[in-house]
């Protein structure tokens, strides 16, 4: 660990090579489908990896201006290059670096955190406060991924605990000084703990309509619905003052297949297929 953080002759060949190999490995995750809706392919959205990454490079810098443009031009060189192999395979060619803006004023902000993080070398407590603002983003992505855990289980498992995994151990790797790394771990597993507590005491839940009223169905308070398996939310008909009519709407609180059933006043019935995934669904009559 202490070679990792700070025991390796970072050249500049070596930082543009890594950086390439950031951005190819990167698109790959975005590009083939296998990825999607899983730990690879939230590097492409996050920022927790790319924060192991800047340390990584912060540590084994030479001096703060060293530090600071090798941050800059590890990113410069890797975010576009994400954008740039995706191009060829994505529907919206070029436009994808449309998104290319809000990763291009981080890029920017690399250099003077690139500056200013050299200084946890020093190993003094002060290191640590310059260590926090990575900490508490890392902890922000725990949070969402160990939310969508919760829904997806087990998607999302190995970036949740690697963010976990970073709150704690980022201090232990870091600094030599035992008093800040004892006290830097135990704030970030009492991080994490808490974060895991608010988590569990507030499961997600995907709140979407479902169903609208049509010439094909047409819905109104007569009708009733039922899901199959409860384990997977709540779902009913209410009224939509915004459109004047009636919708099947869903509380569903975990990714999945089951169906729901329809039933009108006079008895008769139809079945629905439903395909729930964090934030999209798929209905199908059966």
């Amino acid at each position: 660990m202490k070679k990792l953080f700070g025991g390796i002759n970072l050249t500049w060949p070596r930082v543009i090579i890594g950086a390439v190999i950031a951005g190819v490995v990167t698109a790959v995750f975005a590009i083939v489908p296998i990825f999607l809706n899983t730990s690879f392919h939230t590097i492409t959205a996050t920022f927790e990896v790319w924060i192991l990454f800047g340390i990584f490079i912060i540590m084994n810098s030479k001096s703060n201006l060293d530090s600071a443009l090798k941050c800059f031009v590890f990113f410069l060189i890797s975010q576009p290059l994400v954008y740039l192999i995706q191009v060829p395979f994505s529907s919206m060619g070029w436009g994808l670096f449309g998104y290319y803006g809000y990763w291009f004023i981080w890029t920017l902000l690399c250099f003077p955190m690139g500056f200013v993080g050299y200084y946890m070398k020093k190993d003094k407590w002060w290191g640590y406060l310059i260590l926090l603002p990575m900490i508490l983003l890392t902890g922000m992505s725990y949070m969402n991924y160990f939310s969508d855990c919760q829904f997806s289980f087990p998607r999302y498992i190995l970036i949740t605990l690697f963010c976990a995994a970073a709150m704690i151990l980022y201090p232990v790797c870091i600094f030599r000084d035992k008093r800040i790394r004892i006290t830097g771990a135990a704030i970030g597993a009492a991080a994490v703990v808490t974060l895991t507590v608010i988590c569990l005491l507030n499961p997600p839940v995907y709140s979407t309509d479902i169903l609208s009223s049509s010439e094909e169905t047409p819905l109104d308070d007569t009708y009733t619905v039922a899901i199959e398996d409860s384990s997977y939310g709540d779902i009913k008909i209410v009224y939509m003052e915004e459109i004047e009519g009636y919708m099947v709407h869903a509380d569903l609180k975990k990714s999945g297949e089951t169906s729901f059933t329809l039933k009108a006043p006079d008895g008769k019935t139809r079945e629905f297929g439903l395909t729930i995934e964090r934030n999209t669904y798929e209905v199908t009559e059966k």
